[in-house]
């Protein structure tokens, strides 16, 4: 079970480098969110190798995309929401502060969502430790921004 928290680990850490990779690459075009497309390619690639080899891919049914709520679609414009403002704003902000903000905004919306069971996730009460360590990383994230 460790290697998971270390795929984790590692997922972080690209998580961090991966906004300063696409600013670069968009500096480097005439039209910024071409580089976009150049990433979504990327990944795209990355998971057919990767569900090609683990033999994990396969094209869903029709009873399978029936069975999926509507809201569970939205997935990949969300992700491409978060390439574009990598594109568009990390880089002027800092990587400091821009993943900052991404974590923190994510952790707390992580709280709302489990507390709530929204957005396909079990019930995990918002307890005080809960909150508390949200709002310390608004704290932190604080300081990283302004210092």
């Amino acid at each position: 079970m460790w290697y998971l928290y270390a795929c984790v680990l590692l997922a972080g850490i690209a998580n961090a480098v991966q906004p300063g990779q696409n600013g670069t690459l968009a500096k480097g075009f005439s039209q910024p969110l071409t580089a976009g497309l150049v990433v979504g390619i990327g990944a795209a690639f990355s998971i057919l190798v990767v569900g090609l080899v683990s033999r994990r891919l396969a094209w869903p049914s029709y009873a399978e995309i029936a069975q999926v709520p509507w809201w569970a679609w939205g997935g990949g414009f969300l992700g491409g929401g978060v390439v574009v403002t990598q594109l568009l704003i990390a880089r002027q902000i800092g990587a400091g502060a821009f993943l900052g903000l991404l974590v923190t905004a994510g952790v707390v919306t992580s709280i709302l969502l489990d507390h709530f069971g929204w957005a396909g996730f079990d019930v995990h009460p918002a307890t005080v430790w809960r909150v508390l360590g949200g709002i310390l990383m608004i704290g932190g994230v604080a300081l990283v921004a302004i210092f």
